[in-house]
């Protein structure tokens, strides 16, 4: 596993709360299953339509009657059931999910979301993301800081098509823990052996550093 995607999906679990019905998205999101506090349970949505009761393995050589899959890893699920697509999208639409954890192209200090469309590459379509950036009670990214070129992917303002306005509330990246508030971004947690200065010459966005500054424990 990529150890900085590895970082960041440790941190990501951090955010879920027992009880909780949340999605996981493509990318880094999906990787968020695999470090579940042992303690909490929790119900998966998936947009092709099932919900599951999950609870991650206590071990790897655990004897589990049933078990599902997800990139590559055995995870215990409870319980689980199955309905359409469109049934999926009402509970989405309906209010019903949690969280939604999700990787982004753009982000900016406004909270707008820009995650389903890069110029230059081929597009499959917007698909359930405006649904679920729109749908669940909170949006949380887990994503790279910055692009393979080495630019900021945290930006003043979007330049990329936008999936949804004003909906992120936070932002974790192998940097730092963001939160957007209306003032703009609020530098909650940083990574170790990095400098404020450091993060920011990094970052386009402007950044508020809260007085209680943290480090991120993974």
């Amino acid at each position: 596993m990529n150890l900085t995607h590895e970082f960041i999906a440790k941190r990501a679990a951090q955010e879920l709360q027992d009880g909780e019905t949340l999605n996981l998205g493509k990318g880094i999101p999906s990787l968020v299953n695999q470090f579940v506090p042992p303690a909490i349970e929790v119900m998966l949505l998936e947009e092709e339509g099932q919900l599951a009761f999950f609870r991650p393995l206590v071990s790897a050589g655990e004897d589990l009657p049933n078990h599902e899959k997800r990139d590559g890893v055995l995870s215990r699920t409870l319980a689980s059931c199955f309905f359409s697509v469109d049934e999926a999208v009402v509970m989405i639409r309906g209010g019903h999910l949690d969280l939604a954890i999700m990787d982004a192209d753009e982000v900016d200090e406004s909270g707008n979301l820009a995650n389903w469309m890069v110029p230059g590459r081929k597009v499959q379509g917007v698909g359930g993301l405006m649904d679920l950036a729109v749908g669940a009670k909170r949006v949380v990214l887990a994503m790279e800081h910055k692009t393979k070129d080495q630019k900021s992917k945290i930006q003043r303002n979007c330049r990329l098509p936008l999936t949804a306005l004003g909906i992120v509330k936070r932002i974790i990246t192998e940097m730092a823990v963001l939160d957007v508030t209306p003032d703009g971004l609020l530098l909650r947690e940083i990574a170790p052996g990095l400098s404020v200065d450091e993060l920011t010459r990094s970052t386009e966005a402007e950044i508020r550093v809260d007085k209680d500054l943290k480090i991120i424990q993974v």
